[in-house]
């Protein structure tokens, strides 16, 4: 079988250290060849007995800035979210542990990916944000894990406003471990992968399988209602697709209810 080189990640393995950065500039948001990139990266590397941790990354300017507002469209959105999802479900039930290191924007699909890694450190200015409600959308991902992350009130608030918020205010709410300088940031994902050296990889996999065994029955059920809403209810009414349009048209949208 013949695989082609990526071309919206790159991947790094200093074993027993996998790194995936996410290149697919300005702002690299998440389109279908990149999500499928990452499933096939991703389960290349939990194959990898010799790989125990994983880092996301992306630019100076952007972690991610989300998933392509045109795949949202309804004759999109199917692929789309079932190519997305499938890496949230992989990093969810991964074997390995997951880091996130979050420079400049990370919003929508962006946020979701950090925020389902088991670590997450985050430069201070950050501009962190899940402003699907904006485009009369909601993000799944966020809907189903933010609340056991951050608690149900701030999760609700930030899911049904939208609003951006800093690396230091999702350090502050629980969505980020800690938030520092932005030139500091590979400093503290250095000694955090120094400490993981030193720990035994078995351990690690088994003790994370522990962690996550109540969360992860919930959320795979969760995600599963949240796609079904989504997928059979939102994206039929005449706001969403006005929300998406108004969005690449760059005009107000002009909501109906409907």
């Amino acid at each position: 079988m013949t695989t082609t080189a990526p071309t919206r990640i790159h991947v790094e393995i200093n074993a027993p250290v996998a790194r995936i950065c996410l290149k697919n500039p300005p702002l690299n948001v998440i389109d279908l060849p990149m999500a499928l990139e990452l499933q096939q990266a991703f389960a290349e590397i939990e194959d990898r007995a010799d790989v125990s941790t994983v880092v996301f990354q992306g630019s100076a300017r952007a972690f991610s800035a989300g998933v392509d507002i045109k795949a949202h469209l309804p004759e999109h959105i199917r692929e789309m979210l079932a190519a997305f999802h499938a890496v949230i479900r992989a990093i969810v039930a991964s074997r390995t542990v997951t880091i996130a290191a979050v420079r400049g924007i990370c919003l929508g699909g962006g946020a979701e990916l950090a925020a389902v890694c088991d670590m997450v450190y985050t430069a201070r200015d950050a501009a962190w944000g899940f402003p699907e409600i904006r485009l009369a959308s909601f993000p799944p991902v966020a809907t189903v894990a933010l609340a056991a992350l951050i608690g149900q009130k701030r999760a609700s608030e930030l899911v049904l406003t939208g609003r951006q918020f800093s690396g230091n205010q999702a350090a502050a709410m629980g969505l980020a471990n800690r938030s520092v300088a932005a030139e500091k940031l590979e400093s503290i994902v250095t000694r955090t992968l120094d400490d993981l050296r030193q720990l035994s990889p078995a351990a690690l996999l088994h003790t994370k399988k522990a962690l996550y065994a109540w969360d992860a029955m919930h959320f795979d059920k969760g995600l599963a209602r949240a796609e079904t809403i989504y997928l059979e209810e939102l994206i039929s009414t005449a706001d969403a697709r006005e929300g998406m349009i108004a969005f690449l048209d760059k005009r107000p949208p002009k909501w109906i209810g409907k």
